[in-house]
């Protein structure tokens, strides 16, 4: 277990700021900042916003891939792309109006490949939203040739049962690495009168994408992963098990975490397209399963709780430092071992939707150490290299939505020496830790990041 719930908060914005993270006092309403104002730790500095698409300024920024200098923003209404080559004078490039929520992104080569989990009355960027009871919708992934970074270009269309929540790529293995790339496709929620969405849905869907002809991307498989049914009954479930929600792989290991709803899962991916589970797990602590991360060494794995769906206010005195919490499990051999929670300790106000999303590893080599969004919690860095005892040592935030609506950090990512935050309302939240922790972390350098395809890194400037 970690340490007892902090609640002070650390204002650099003021001359006074300095608290220590360590610190335990009270809940108290001055603890909460002003709406919409920043604050961070000490080791934290906030570098700039920089800006939607436009078009895209009403709708939800949602997940975040890396390419060489590129970063690449999903939105529910299409997604954005930035040259990043200077973090400090990062600027908006160009970008796509396309509309289907979710459209959490990864990119390979020329290729970017968009989740859409909203049924749509056809597959094009035009589309307008249509009952999923309609047999001639469409949901899937959408695939986009980025060559030209000024003008990306929408070149196919691949149906996916029950949509596509999220997409996570998976190179292909041996001397398939160079032909084709994979794509697992995580979808739930069927209903009766959905015809391509049918219960029980316990399973994914894979796509085939050849790299020559991306144009022939088709689903190869859609292999059927809780044979025996998910977790299903457990009290508390926001849904029950009917497919997974995300999934990560560790292609080196020929492995890969799910966070599948009701279920924790291990999956053996020596067979790309026949994922088998060969662990699994369950807490009746956890609400929704959300998303899955692996240490460097793939010996732990992290999995996040989204308690209330990512609307409700879950951190704050009430709901506890438990509920809504990261879970942290160490495989021991090919099991899930379950060590401790971590939540960030910093009260949010019960306007503000707070949530543990998603991150990623800072690649500190001998080190386990991670940056994570959390909603209108904001951004929060964690050790968690004694996974028994994670703790924060860093954070940005910012004060509730002056609306008092829903908002907040979607992802943060660690990409090169700066952290890229996706803000739901704002654009993109350019950050910078200076920290001996995770200093070391500047040396190792990438030429891509799609944080659901974990590459591992050492001290050699090797891609993570």
């Amino acid at each position: 277990m970690f340490a007892p719930r902090r609640t002070i908060r650390a204002l650099v914005v003021a001359a006074t700021a300095v608290a220590m993270l360590t610190s335990t006092v009270s809940a108290q309403a001055a603890d909460i900042p002003p709406p919409g104002e920043i604050v961070t730790s000490p080791n934290v500095t906030h570098v700039g916003t920089l800006p939607k698409l436009p078009g895209l300024e009403a709708t939800t920024n949602s997940d975040i891939a890396f390419q060489g200098d590129y970063a690449y923003v999903g939105n529910y209404g299409g997604f954005s792309i930035y040259d990043i080559r200077n973090p400090r004078r990062a600027k908006l490039v160009s970008g796509v109006l396309c509309p289907g929520s979710q459209m959490d992104v990864s990119v390979h080569g020329d290729l970017l490949f968009a989740a859409v989990d909203n049924s749509r009355n056809n597959d094009s960027c035009s589309s307008v939203a249509q009952p999923a009871s309609v047999k001639e919708s469409w949901e899937g992934v959408r695939i986009f040739d980025i060559s030209d970074k000024k003008n990306p270009k929408y070149i196919k269309a691949v149906e996916t049962n029950c949509g596509s929540h999220t997409l996570t790529l998976v190179p292909g293995k041996g001397r398939d690495q160079r032909r084709n790339v994979y794509l697992y496709v995580s979808s739930y929620n069927p209903n009766a009168t959905f015809p391509d969405c049918q219960p029980p849905h316990d399973k994914i869907s894979v796509i085939k994408v050849p790299l020559r002809n991306p144009t022939d991307a088709a689903v190869v498989n859609a292999p059927v992963i809780f044979p025996d049914g998910g977790n299903e009954t457990q009290p508390g479930l926001l849904l029950p098990t009917s497919g997974c929600h995300d999934i990560t792989v560790y292609a080196e290991r020929d492995t890969a975490a799910g966070a599948c709803m009701g279920d924790g899962v291990l999956f053996d991916i020596s067979d790309r397209e026949n994922p088998v589970i060969t662990a699994r797990t369950t807490d009746p602590n956890f609400a929704f399963w959300h998303s899955a991360t692996f240490s460097n060494n793939g010996k732990k794995v992290i999995f996040t709780d989204e308690l209330g769906g990512g609307g409700a206010a879950t951190c704050n005195e009430a709901t506890g430092p438990n509920r809504g919490a990261n879970a942290y499990y160490d495989i021991v051999r090919g099991k899930l071992v379950f060590k401790g929670y971590f939540k960030i300790t910093r009260y949010q106000a019960d306007t503000e939707n707070c949530v543990a999303h998603n991150g990623s590893l800072i690649p500190v080599k001998g080190k386990d150490i991670m940056v994570q969004a959390w909603y209108q919690g904001g951004v929060s860095f964690v050790d968690f290299t004694d996974s028994s005892k994670p703790k924060e040592i860093g954070f940005f935030e910012r004060g509730p939505e002056p609306d008092g609506g829903g908002g907040g950090i979607w992802s943060a990512y660690y990409y090169n020496g700066y952290v890229y935050a996706s803000d739901f309302r704002r654009g993109l939240d350019v950050l910078k830790i200076d920290d001996r922790r995770t200093d070391p972390a500047r040396g190792v350098r990438s030429d891509r990041l799609n944080v659901q395809t974990q590459e591992s890194y050492g001290g050699h400037g090797h891609g993570h």
